[in-house]
């Protein structure tokens, strides 16, 4: 197999030849092209990687670029460059940070409201580099920006670029390789699911627009000595657009992508400006093509073809799982406490006056017929809904106003109604963030470490559910029963005190819901946790249930033993259950 690294280091070796084998006016133009690339890497942190699209980074990058030309207009020492190019950094990060708590905190998703906020930021950027002459220069730009102390901005300047990209390439491609990488590409994948594992999305998705903000302030430090002006065009929105044109055509699902976008994208509009009048015609459908045909880019296409010919472009090797953590305490007494708790939306009653009590461990089946409030029930508990009165506490911690990722710190466990995970990461991955619920501080979420936790009971699991040992298949590729088991997998991997299954054998054969329920039934038996399932086929519920709750419009119709729920002659005229 051909060396990942050789090629990369080819690759490297190419561009610093560029200056010597070409013109120093076509190294000129690839050193900006370049600039505009590093630009499109902190892009593909946030559309790639995390989902959401950034609409207005051209504003980080005139930021940036602002700082360094103000300061090198003085004829600075290198060390107040230095100190220029770390504000040029620093400063867009902050600002991208602000913006990125401010909306990411409102909601789950947020990502349309996020790229029209930063779209209205960049044109809010470009009024105000206009407006403020004392500070830009206004519409003529800030001139009279030297270059690097010593260094020729038509030659060596070069140099310090593909230095600058060097930089981005390996910090960006090792963030993405740690835990905070992959938790931000669950976030792309399954946003809800991962709040339900305790991770905290909005944090993630402003902290990783705080880096992009960052990398684009760092380009913009080198372009402000490179082109020797910086003008409002550079914070304004049709430089944002075409760095996402540029970021779509080139690939933005990995770091080489919108280097290879920006200099293709550059280097057809610089030959097509002077012969063809309608020369940006042909870069939007260059764009669209792609888009609809190609939408890995020009990086994925290429990236298929060398795995076709047996070149891995991945350097990335799982870690052996050689370190074992041990589970967390187990609340000494379970207690569950619905009081009254009633949840309306608009004319529609959904709970109504809903009240019961679990203070036993063990298996409580949640059952009734379609639309008697059951998901609904844990969807409050779990902060998914928020119910209109009464109050619902775990082990005396009312859980008003709690949102979804904090539940997990409480010991509240959640499968959802249909198979949750994580499609395009692998098995290895899902089991990896479901390891790290409640273990992975800020000290290691950086760091390579967590990937070598371990578990006994994920040995368990691998024998129950032997496909979980094929750790490096796609989750999405596997059948719909083998998803519900891997949920399930991840949900009792985080240890929580009270476990949540809505319908944990729904889409089940038959041989795959006796799997299940052998699973559910050994781990009730050799863990302290308890159990609530909602579940409507009444197999499910006599091989497992010690105790029965039924729900009908919203509220507690009974509960006691099956024994008992069979004979009440309520639950006879309300409720009729079939099995597989």
């Amino acid at each position: 197999m051909v060396s990942s690294i050789g090629v990369k280091a080819l690759l490297l070796a190419a561009l610093v030849a560029v200056p010597f084998i070409t013109s120093s006016y076509t190294a000129y133009q690839l050193g900006l092209y370049i600039l505009f690339g590093i630009v499109g890497q902190g892009i593909v942190l946030c559309w790639g990687k995390g989902g959401f699209l950034p609409m207005g980074q051209a504003l980080f990058f005139g930021i940036g670029a602002y700082i360094s030309g103000t300061v090198l207009k003085s004829d600075p020492s290198w060390g107040v460059v230095l100190l220029a190019v770390l504000l040029s950094v620093l400063v867009p990060g902050m600002i991208a940070g602000i913006i990125g708590v401010l909306v990411f905190g409102r909601k789950i998703g947020s990502g349309l409201y996020f790229s029209l906020i930063t779209l209205a930021l960049s044109l809010l950027g470009y009024q105000l580099a206009n407006s403020q002459v004392w500070l830009t220069g206004g519409f003529n730009g800030m001139t009279g920006i030297k270059g690097l102390p010593g260094i020729d901005s038509f030659g060596s300047l070069y140099f310090f670029i593909i230095g600058a990209l060097v930089f981005s390439t390996c910090f960006l491609a090792y963030l993405i390789r740690t835990p905070f990488g992959q938790n931000l590409e669950a976030v792309r994948e399954n946003e809800e699911r991962l709040q339900f594992l305790g991770v905290n999305t909005s944090r993630i998705k402003a902290a990783a627009f705080a880096i992009s903000g960052g990398v684009a302030g760092l380009a913009g430090a080198f372009f402000a000595p490179h082109q020797g002006i910086v003008t409002p065009q550079v914070v304004g929105f049709i430089l944002s657009a075409e760095l996402v044109i540029w970021t779509g055509v080139g690939g933005r699902f990995g770091l080489a992508g919108p280097v290879i976008g920006a200099v293709l994208i550059g280097f057809l509009a610089s030959g097509l400006r002077d012969y063809f009048s309608f020369w940006e015609v042909v870069v939007a459908l260059v764009f669209v093509i792609i888009v609809l045909r190609l939408p890995g880019g020009i990086a994925g296409l290429a990236a298929a073809y060398a795995k076709k010919i047996g070149m891995s472009l991945d350097t990335f090797r799982s870690s052996p799982r050689d370190e074992q953590i041990l589970s967390s305490p187990t609340n000494s007494q379970p207690r569950l406490e619905f009081k009254n708790v009633s949840l309306q939306i608009g004319p529609v009653v959904i709970l109504d006056d809903l009240s019961f009590e679990i203070v036993d461990r063990g298996i409580h089946c949640l059952i009734g017929p379609n639309g008697a409030g059951k998901t609904s029930a844990l969807n409050v508990l779990t902060g998914k809904l928020a119910h209109n009165s009464g109050k619902i506490t775990w082990c005396g911690q009312p859980l008003e106003g709690m949102q979804p990722f904090r539940m997990s710190g409480l010991g509240i466990g959640r499968k959802l109604q249909v198979p949750s995970i994580f499609p395009e990461l692998t098995i290895r991955q899902n089991i990896d963030i479901a390891l790290w619920v409640n273990r992975l501080k800020f000290g290691n979420v950086l760091s390579m470490r967590p990937y070598r936790w371990h578990k006994a009971l994920k040995d368990r699991l691998e024998r129950a559910f032997p496909f979980l040992i094929d750790a490096e298949v796609l989750a999405g590729k596997l059948s719909v029963g083998q998803r519900q088991m891997l949920d399930f997998s991840m949900t009792v991997l985080a240890a929580p005190d009270l476990i949540l299954l809505d319908e944990p054998c729904a889409g089940l054969s038959k041989a795959e819901t006796e799997t299940m329920i052998s699973a559910i039934a050994d781990l009730a038996k050799s863990s302290k946790a308890t159990f609530i399932i909602v579940e409507h086929d009444m197999q499910v519920v006599e091989l497992l249930s010690d105790h029965v709750l039924v729900m009908h419009q919203g509220r507690l119709l009974a509960q006691g033993s099956l024994e008992q729920i069979r004979a009440n002659p309520e639950v006879r005229r309300v409720y009729a259950g079939g099995s597989k």
